[in-house]
C-alpha cells in the first residue's frame, strides 16, 4: 500500500551497473516512485469520494477517515506521504464547508440589508435585528453561540489572512467554557469509525459542527476540484523545485549530496544549465547508491566525485553547500532522511555549511518527535548487508546487527527547506501544517 520496502525478502543488488539502471533503497531493493506513489493514492481517493453516495459533509469526513484508517493498517504508516494526502483532502473538505457557509451569511445579510432599506423608505421602523438574525445560530458548536456576520468579517480580515484557515481564528475567540467544550469535542472526534465493524457515523452529535450536517450543493464538485489541484501539485511538484534552483547554487560552488535521490539529482541538472560547479556525492554504503548518483549527473556534464562515507567530515571545509532529500518533513521542523544523513548534517554544522533539503509539500508530516529519534529509523533486518551464511556460530550469538533505514536530524542543524511553494526555514513548518491540514486530523488515523 505504498511502503517503499526495504524488507529482507527481496534479493540484494550487488553491483554499481544494475544499481545505475533503476532507483534502489538503502535496503538494496528495487523502489517505486514515491511520488507515483502518492500521486496513485490521489487517484484511489477521487475515484472513491467521486463514486460514493455521501450526502453531506460529515458522512465524507468519515469516509476519509476510514480510508485513512485502512491504508495506515495497510502498510502507509511506514509511508507518511499516503496519510498526508488524506489529510489534505479532509483539510479541503472542511475549507468548502467554511466557504459554503460564509456565502449562504453573506448572501442573507444582503437580503436583511435590502429588508431595512425598503421599511426606512417606507416609514417602518427598522426590525430587531436579534430576531432577523436568528438563523446565525445553526452554525454553531453546541454551547457557542457565534453568528453568521462574524464569520463573513472573519474571512476579511488581516488575521483570517495571516492564519488562512478561518477554524484557527475560531479557536481564538472561544471563551475558557467554551475552550473545555471544544477539547473534549476534537478528543471524541479522533475515533469516528472503527475499522473492525466498518464504516458507521458516531453517536457523537458532537462531531462535527451543524453545518456538516447540512446537504450543501456544490460541495462535490469543489472537493473534487481540491482533489485535482493536488493532482497538479505532485505532477509540476519537480519543475517547481528546479525553477528555484539558480537562486540557491551559484556559479563555482563546491555541493555535497548524499546516496541518490531523484529530486536532488533533478534539482541538480536543473542548475546546471545555468550554472558551473562542482558536485561530490558520498557514496551510500554499503548499496552505493551514491554511484549511480554521479554517473548520471556526470553524464549530464556536471563535474561530479564520489567520496568514501567516512571522508565527509574532512571534505567538508571546502563544500559550500549540502542537499539532502526527505523522507518525512516533521511538525517541530526535523528531518526524516535516509540513514547516513545524520551523519552528513553533524559535519556540515560542525563547519557551519549551510544544509538545504529538497523536499515536496507531500511530505509535511504533522507528527512530532515525542519519543526520541530511535522511534523514526525504522529498523530492517539487516539480512540486505550482513550475509548470514558466511558467519559463524560466535559472531551471530556475540554480534547486534542493526540496520536502520532513516535517520531523524534535528531542526537546528537544517538551514532550509526548499519545496515545490517555495522556502522555508524550519521554524517556518508549523505555520505550513496550519495551511494544509486541519489540527482536528492530524490524529486521525492514529
Amino acid at each position: 500500500m505504498g511502503r517503499l520496502s526495504t524488507s529482507s525478502k527481496k534479493s540484494k543488488v550487488t553491483s554499481a551497473e544494475d544499481m545505475s539502471s533503476t532507483a534502489y533503497g538503502l535496503g538494496g531493493v528495487q523502489l517505486q516512485d514515491r511520488r507515483q506513489v502518492t500521486f496513485r493514492t490521489v487517484e484511489l481517493l477521487r475515484t472513491l469520494v467521486g463514486n460514493t453516495k455521501w450526502k453531506n459533509a460529515s458522512q465524507l469526513m468519515i469516509l476519509l477517515r476510514g480510508i485513512g484508517k485502512e491504508l495506515n493498517a495497510a502498510g502507509g504508516g511506514k509511508e507518511p506521504a499516503i496519510a498526508n494526502i488524506v489529510r489534505r483532502i479532509m483539510s479541503s473538505v472542511r475549507d468548502e464547508v467554511a466557504n459554503a457557509e460564509a456565502q449562504e451569511a453573506t448572501q442573507m445579510i444582503k437580503k436583511q440589508k435590502e429588508l431595512d432599506d425598503v421599511n426606512m423608505e417606507g416609514g417602518m421602523e427598522p426590525i430587531d435585528e436579534e430576531g432577523v438574525h436568528s438563523f446565525k445560530n445553526k452554525s454553531t458548536y453546541k454551547g457557542k453561540s457565534s453568528s453568521s456576520e462574524s464569520q463573513v468579517s472573519r474571512n476579511l480580515s488581516l488575521a483570517s489572512m495571516l492564519w488562512a484557515h478561518p477554524q484557527h481564528l475560531t479557536h481564538l475567540k472561544r471563551t475558557d467554557s467554551s475552550n473545555s467544550a471544544t477539547r473534549a469535542i476534537r478528543s471524541d472526534s479522533f475515533s469516528s469509525v472503527d475499522s473492525g465493524s466498518g464504516m458507521h457515523l458516531s453517536s457523537n452529535e458532537n462531531d462535527f459542527p451543524p453545518t456538516f450536517y447540512q446537504k450543501w450543493q456544490n460541495l462535490r464538485p469543489a472537493v473534487m476540484e481540491a482533489i485535482q489541484e493536488i493532482m497538479l501539485d505532485l505532477e509540476d511538484l519537480h519543475k517547481n523545485i528546479d525553477d528555484t534552483a539558480s537562486s540557491h547554487i551559484h556559479t563555482g560552488e563546491v555541493i555535497l549530496t548524499y546516496s541518490r535521490s531523484k529530486t536532488v539529482e533533478s534539482f541538480l541538472k536543473a542548475a546546471a544549465k545555468k550554472r558551473q560547479f562542482q558536485v561530490i556525492v558520498c557514496e551510500g554504503a554499503p548499496h552505493f547508491g551514491g554511484h549511480s548518483m554521479a554517473k548520471s549527473l556526470a553524464d549530464a556534464g556536471i563535474d561530479t566525485t564520489v567520496i568514501h562515507d567516512s571522508a565527509a567530515f574532512a571534505i567538508m571545509a571546502r563544500v559550500n553547500k549540502v542537499l539532502l532529500p526527505a523522507h518525512a518533513v516533521l511538525a517541530n521542523g526535523g528531518l526524516i532522511a535516509p540513514s547516513g544523513c545524520h551523519m552528513i548534517a553533524l559535519a556540515a554544522a560542525h563547519n557551519s555549511v549551510p544544509l538545504v533539503c529538497l523536499t515536496g509539500m507531500y511530505k509535511l508530516c504533522p507528527t512530532y518527535p515525542h519519543e526520541g529519534q530511535d522511534t523514526l529509523q525504522d529498523l530492517v533486518s539487516p539480512y540486505s548487508i550482513v550475509d548470514y551464511a558466511e558467519l559463524n556460530d560466535r559472531i551471530k550469538s556475540e554480534v547486534e546487527f542493526v540496520n536502520p533505514v532513516h535517520d531523524y536530524i534535528p531542526p537546528q542543524t537544517i538551514g532550509l527547506y526548499v519545496t515545490n511553494i517555495g522556502a522555508f526555514q524550519p521554524s517556518y513548518i508549523y505555520r505550513l501544517l496550519a495551511e494544509y491540514y486541519h489540527q482536528d486530523d492530524w490524529e486521525a488515523f492514529e
